[in-house]
């Protein structure tokens, strides 16, 4: 299943992080949105990052029962993507031909490799549009998904 969205790990962090009140709202909300619309996906590389996050590096940490209901809950709202040996090579380009380090290289081609045109996430430059896939910081002063995905998410800007 297609999907127009790839969410990366720090979006689905930001909801669980009381210590970024700011974020975590603007977190829900984004999550909810796509969610409605059954717009995201998330790889699994995401989601054992998440587990780690949430449990170990947010103020107030999931117990391990939690995160992992949290993780079926991801499971259930997201299509999931599989981490492929072809993903991991297209990876290690990314950071020989782009300069990403190896886990977001990791992002961007499995958002390539699957053809979702707009990967969210805050570690990457804002904008940056690179090989068909494009880069949005959800977080930044005055973003509107609506907005964006009423643009082509593909056209260069």
């Amino acid at each position: 299943m297609k999907t127009d969205c790839f969410l990366d790990t720090n979006l689905l962090v930001y909801a669980y992080d009381r210590s970024e009140p700011d974020k975590q709202t603007k977190a829900q909300q984004l999550l909810n949105y796509l969610a409605e619309r059954g717009l995201g996906s998330v790889s699994a590389q995401v989601l054992s990052e998440f587990y780690v996050a949430v449990t170990r590096k947010i103020a107030a940490p999931l117990s391990s029962a939690e995160a992992a209901e949290r993780l079926r809950n991801h499971f259930q709202t997201w299509t999931v993507l599989e981490v492929t040996g072809p993903i991991v090579l297209e990876a290690a380009r990314g950071v020989t031909e782009h300069q990403f380090p190896f886990w977001d290289a990791q992002i961007w081609a499995t958002a390539k490799l699957n053809q979702i045109p707009l990967v969210l996430s805050e570690d990457f430059r804002d904008g940056a549009f690179v090989e068909g896939v494009r880069f949005l910081n959800p977080f930044r002063e005055g973003f509107e998904l609506g907005q964006q995905l009423d643009r082509d998410p593909c056209r260069p800007r």
